[in-house]
């Protein structure tokens, strides 16, 4: 509620439909993120390929598709965008994207930080949160 004279605030009417991330190499790039999140695979062609949530998921309809572009030039210097990633158990978690062709780096974070940082096979660091706790669960 507003107080008396106070607009109330007015959501705009737009929403992020997807992420677009570059790459030499879209079918490769797509394959490492579709095994790491499970998502599927709704549109690929030469130069791009879509993934978006399992169908029917909580996440279908609400995330933002992941699109991947092919660029001529590799990736340089670290993202000013990344992804987040909240796993149950962070460990297995890193270890498992590991297998799949992920790798630790550092980008400046100190050695007593909750997350790790990650690359994918084409450089793009992204982020495996800790846990959250049974009290963090429980508040929502």
């Amino acid at each position: 509620m507003t107080a008396p004279g106070v607009p109330a605030p007015v959501s705009p009417a737009i929403r992020i439909q997807c992420l677009a991330v570059d790459s030499t190499d879209p079918p490769a790039l797509a394959a490492f993120w579709s095994a790491a999140l499970g998502w599927r695979q709704t549109y690929q062609d030469d130069d791009e390929v879509v993934l978006e949530p399992p169908a029917g998921s909580p996440e279908d309809g609400l995330s933002p598709d992941l699109i991947f572009l092919r660029v001529p030039e590799a990736k340089a210097g670290k993202n000013r965008l990344h992804l987040d990633l909240r796993p149950v158990d962070q460990a297995a978690e890193v270890a498992r994207l590991e297998q799949l062709g992920a790798r630790r780096v550092l980008v400046g974070q100190s050695a007593d930080v909750t997350w790790v940082v990650l690359a994918d096979p084409g450089g793009n660091e992204f982020c495996v949160l800790r846990a959250l706790t049974p009290d963090e669960l429980a508040d929502g």
